[in-house]
């Protein structure tokens, strides 16, 4: 019985503990950082949201910003019209599973097929199929390694903590003044219904933007879509 228990808890920290520690720890197989870089890459994740994602697409607009998006296949679904604009406006569309599940409570076929299901949801919305990948929370399973060859997976540098209402606005734009640099991909949401999130968090981050985006043209960056950043050769 020891052994058996052994067993099991070695298989689940090969599946879970060394692709964290391998993508966060060495940051192989994903990008979160372009060393010696000028550019910076907002990305917004758990879209789209009928009510923040317009909201935030006008602000980016307003600013020229173009910036990148890991929909939700769930989502994309239900608003279309979300995905076709963001597409009309330049920004960059990539994968956040057609559910919003940790990777480490789901086979690697599972993961595979809600990917692969998204990007079939966003290639007949948009009329191009995405080429970059982000799983939910940041988490990979053993199995995410193995779809390198479709997609690139791309991770972050800096993130706000943005999911939750607390603190508002004035923690936002705190953490991103005080931490973007050049080179960082920025990890922020533009929809709050997912666990362990708060459904008008989306609100904060947007009013956080609307006095942060002004002010990295004044740090000599410049904000750009992750195929901007780094070439994704898929």
């Amino acid at each position: 019985m020891v052994v058996v228990i052994i067993s099991v808890i070695i298989v689940l920290l090969l599946y879970t503990a060394l692709p964290f520690l391998l993508t966060f720890g060495f940051e192989i197989g994903v990008l979160r950082y372009r060393c010696n870089s000028t550019k910076i890459a907002f990305t917004f994740d758990d879209g789209p949201h009928p009510t923040y994602t317009p909201i935030l697409l006008d602000l980016l607009k307003q600013h020229d910003i173009k910036a990148t998006f890991f929909v939700v296949g769930s989502r994309a679904e239900k608003y279309p019209e979300l995905l076709i604009r963001m597409k009309r406006e330049g920004h960059q569309i990539g994968i956040h599973n057609y559910i919003h599940q940790s990777n480490w409570l789901m086979s690697p076929w599972k993961v595979r097929k809600g990917v692969d299901q998204t990007a079939a949801i966003i290639e007949q919305i948009t009329g191009e199929r995405p080429s970059i990948y982000r799983p939910p929370w940041g988490l990979l399973n053993l199995g995410d390694f193995f779809m390198l060859k479709s997609y690139r997976i791309i991770l972050w540098s800096v993130m706000a903590e943005d999911w939750k209402s607390k603190g508002g606005s004035a923690k936002i734009k705190k953490k991103l003044l005080n931490k973007i640099k050049g080179g960082d991909v920025i990890l922020l949401h533009d929809c709050g219904e997912t666990p362990g999130a708060d459904s008008d968090a989306p609100l904060y981050t947007i009013d956080a933007l609307k006095d942060a985006l002004p002010l990295m043209a004044t740090k000599g960056l410049s904000c750009v879509r992750i195929d901007e950043m780094v070439p994704i050769n898929k």
